[in-house]
């Protein structure tokens, strides 16, 4: 990262990944990464397929332990905990291949999301007592809040079960899903991949929302390069599972490392910068 990057950053970071590895058997996924992320700070994580970006997802998310090393959000240790207890420190993810209920409606999925807000006790919902009745027309007011937040058409098809809908407005249900657990940290799993150039557009444009009205911290992994550069405060890159590079968009775009490791020489020995 260059100096001045650095200087942008004060205080404790809200994730700090130290020295983590991950190997299964004989085979290292991840070796020795390290990066921190700030609050409302939108990171990217790039690399050629198998560099080992979706497993460290894995690792921050709690479904893989790391071998080595240490994960903490805000200066607290995440190691030993399940996906769900990680949930409720303050992280939740999407996948790069969407996970919604498909048998429940849109509304349905979102208001799933929010189980690990509700206060609820099992024999207050046996008996649906007042405070349960106030507490589920709160949480269907905020689920209803979320997917405004991506505009009407979701919340006028609300009572439609997902698999009805198309490619991007799953995904966008799905981060509304995400959303409803109140995180930190988000962290998207390739967001815009199958989408086209006007989804994608907009996927962008939402993504920025995240963090700029609702102050999001966002981490994500995203092949379309395009998209990366653009809306990304940093990058950190990753090849065969070791981070060869971390800084500015523009830095990360002429750092020969990545040049090499991600997209190769062209026959005449020059490197592909317009394509980064």
């Amino acid at each position: 990262m260059s100096i001045a990057a650095e200087n942008m950053h004060t205080g404790t970071p809200l994730l700090e990944l130290s020295q983590v590895t991950k190997r299964f058997g004989g085979l290292t996924a991840v070796k020795d990464v390290s990066f921190n992320i700030w609050p409302k700070e939108i990171i990217s994580v790039i690399g050629p397929n198998g560099a080992g970006k979706t497993t460290v997802f894995n690792l921050i998310t709690g479904i893989y332990v790391p071998t080595s090393g240490d994960i903490l959000l805000q200066g607290k240790s995440l190691l030993g905990l399940k996906p769900n207890e990680v949930v409720v420190r303050g992280i939740t993810r999407t996948f790069q291949n969407i996970r919604l209920f498909n048998n429940m409606t849109v509304l349905e999925n979102v208001l799933v999301g929010e189980h690990t807000q509700l206060k609820a006790s099992v024999l207050g919902s046996l008996f649906h007592t007042p405070r349960v009745v106030r507490e589920e027309s709160e949480a269907r007011r905020r689920a209803l809040e979320l997917l405004s937040f991506f505009g009407n058409v979701l919340v006028e098809r609300q009572d439609e079960y997902v698999i009805n809908l198309s490619y991007a407005d799953r995904r966008r249900v799905e981060i509304a899903r995400a959303l409803a657990a109140n995180p930190k940290l988000l962290l998207l799993d390739e967001p815009t991949a199958g989408m086209n150039e006007a989804e994608t557009l907009d996927a962008v444009k939402y993504i920025r929302r995240l963090r700029d009205e609702l102050g999001l911290t966002i981490l994500l992994i995203e092949h379309k390069l395009a998209v990366t550069m653009g809306m990304s405060d940093r990058i950190a890159v990753l090849d065969y599972g070791q981070k060869i590079a971390e800084g500015l968009p523009e830095e990360v775009r002429r750092d020969e490392r990545v040049i090499t490791a991600y997209l190769g020489k062209s026959k005449t020995g020059d490197e592909h910068v317009t394509e980064l």
